[in-house]
């Protein structure tokens, strides 16, 4: 990354690179990690980016807190008019609720903040949808003198709602806030849903005021004086605590002004002074950034977790594939392929076994004898060829599916690629597939060596020889050196290996061609064998590396978010924007 690069900047990459991370397994880091990037890149959207680019704009007060805590009717108080339902019906708050001063409206119209969130714009006095009502993908919005310039106010869903999506809202918008009004209640104060937050919020350094609300008469100091003492251990010593004593409601169903005076005052207090907004926006822009070093610290880990389970899983398929491959060749080179039925039809194809001995016995005397052999009707070569693609098809799709029950082995015992493992097989080539594709990659073969031949008696002019052979003779021969042979030149041992069958062949084609000749067309002919067949295995490995591709695992994006972290430090400094 350049030297040169704004924290913005900077920002902007870090939130690519926590968007490319994948957590495609049920592994438990993977389950952890997916949720942190997620909050990390709407705190990124929501908050850091917005605030970073607009420090001057209007700090964003999110009123947060437990089921019934009162901060539907707090807003209400507030605001002098009713914008926001309070009911014994649970959830209450779905839509979220912003409301700012009218001069502020540009802040909050377009998508600089909560992007995600569709904006309905409603006057002040406008009426309340029904309880319950609106959508949690939108965000509505008011204007009001009530609240004063440089400071927004919005009413989130409960932190403990009883509706999962509210309870993921909730924490949204208390990530996207420069301060928090969180409140709580006499009864409930002590619970663990707030301290959670609460805990967050001292990580992160935000401003927090605290209402305690519905503290029963004579109880107000010892319950101020527990909740103070619990907000010291949690880190926010500064936190101001407003007590909001048990009493009556208006008929609107809102607090007497008095009992809100205190916190109408500090709200003030913050909003009127340009130099205390931009420093409440550092504070708590900079203790997000540092809860963002550390969130991206443990989503780099789950991601490598990820990663390796990703990287072993496609070992398996490339080592089960690769062996079945070194197995073709193997099968393929040491005669034992010209058993069965090709050493029969090739035996009937040359004659007794009589005249192999012979061939064996007076092998100085064999050019001038072969070609008299051979004057004669050619016997039907097309038989050797077609058990010659018999059992070569049949190797390669035996090899094929062993690799395959030996990938379905291994992914089966890692509990988290389960559904991979259920999607990989349901893509699998049936074996009538499997058969056909290999049987073509045969065939496909047999004509190249059959175009190998005749390119090669072309080129060396031996059109009249081959005519009294038949190329489909030569190309035959050809094929049971290959798999008589790594090298086109039948050892000792391997005419012991294939039975002596492939002797008459290479010997008919030295007649033709010559050594050096028949050793070129033998290893150009195994290496099309060799090519022809791994292409066949890729193909059948597809289902497997379809699946692991499909997940998105991207090998070098735990390290990329890494280096931009550590760019952002460096970024940070330049700029003076440490907490």
């Amino acid at each position: 990354m350049s030297a040169d690069l704004t924290v913005g900047g900077v920002l902007s990459q870090v939130r690519a690179e926590l968007a490319s991370l994948a957590f495609p397994f049920t592994l438990e880091s993977s389950v952890a990690g997916a949720t942190a990037r997620d909050r990390a890149v709407h705190q990124l959207d929501d908050y850091l980016i917005p605030r970073y680019e607009s420090l001057d704009a209007p700090l964003l007060a999110v009123l947060g807190g437990s089921t019934g805590a009162g901060k539907s009717t707090l807003i209400n108080s507030l605001l002098g008019t009713n914008v926001s339902h309070t009911s014994a019906i649970r959830p209450t708050t779905r839509r979220p609720v912003l409301v700012h001063h009218p001069e502020d409206g540009h802040w909050f119209d377009a998508s600089r903040v909560l992007p995600d969130l569709a904006r309905v714009r409603r006057a002040i006095d406008a009426d309340m949808d029904e309880p319950g009502a609106g959508s949690t993908s939108e965000i509505e919005i008011r204007a009001t003198r009530r609240v004063p310039v440089g400071l927004a106010l919005l009413d989130a869903p409960d932190i403990d709602s009883v509706e999962s999506t509210n309870r993921a809202l909730a924490r949204q918008l208390l990530s996207a806030a420069d301060l928090w009004i969180f409140t709580t209640t006499a009864a409930r104060y002590a619970d663990a849903a707030p301290w959670e937050f609460l805990a967050e919020a001292a990580r992160r350094r935000i401003v927090v005021a605290v209402v305690l609300n519905r503290v029963p008469p004579g109880a107000m100091a010892e319950v101020r004086a527990d909740l103070s003492h619990r907000l010291d251990d949690a880190g926010l010593a500064g936190a101001p605590v407003f007590t909001i004593g048990e009493q009556e409601l208006s008929t609107e169903g809102r607090l007497p002004a008095a009992s809100i005076d205190q916190i109408v005052g500090w709200l003030q207090g913050l909003s009127e002074d340009a130099h205390t907004r931009a420093r409440v926006a550092r504070q708590t822009l900079a203790g997000a950034l540092d809860e963002l070093v550390y969130t991206g610290a443990d989503v780099i880990d789950a991601a490598r977790a990820s990663l390796t389970l990703h990287t072993s899983l496609a070992a398996r398929v490339d080592d089960a594939y690769a062996q079945a491959h070194e197995r073709i060749s193997a099968a393929t080179a040491d005669g034992s392929m010209l058993r069965g039925e090709v050493l029969a039809r090739w035996q009937e194809f040359i004659g007794t076994g009589d005249f192999l001995k012979s061939i064996e016995s007076a092998v100085g005397r064999f050019r001038d004898r072969l070609g008299a052999f051979f004057r004669g009707k050619p016997p039907p070569e097309e038989e050797v060829e077609e058990a010659i693609e018999t059992g070569l098809y049949t190797l390669l799709a035996a090899e094929a599916s062993r690799a395959a029950s030996e990938i379905s082995y291994a992914w089966a015992r890692e509990a988290a690629a389960g559904s991979l493992l259920q999607d990989a097989r349901a893509h699998l080539p049936s074996s009538e597939e499997l058969a056909e594709r290999a049987s073509q990659t045969v065939r496909d073969w047999q004509r190249d060596v059959l175009q190998m031949v005749r390119t090669e008696g072309e080129d060396r002019r031996f059109t009249a020889r081959m005519m009294s052979l038949g190329v489909n003779t030569l190309a035959v021969a050809l094929m049971l050196v290959i798999l008589a042979s790594t090298g086109g030149v039948i050892t000792g041992v391997e005419v012991a290996a294939a039975g002596g069958t492939a002797v008459v062949g290479q010997k008919l084609l030295e007649a033709v061609f010559g050594d050096d000749a028949v050793r070129r067309m033998a290893k150009n002919a195994r290496t099309n064998l060799e090519d022809r067949s791994g292409a066949l295995l890729a193909w059948h490995a597809s289902a497997f590396r379809t699946e692991l591709t499909s997940l998105g695992v991207d090998a070098s994006a735990p390290d990329r978010l890494h280096d931009a972290l550590l760019e952002l430090g460096a970024a940070r400094t330049r700029e003076g924007l440490v907490s």
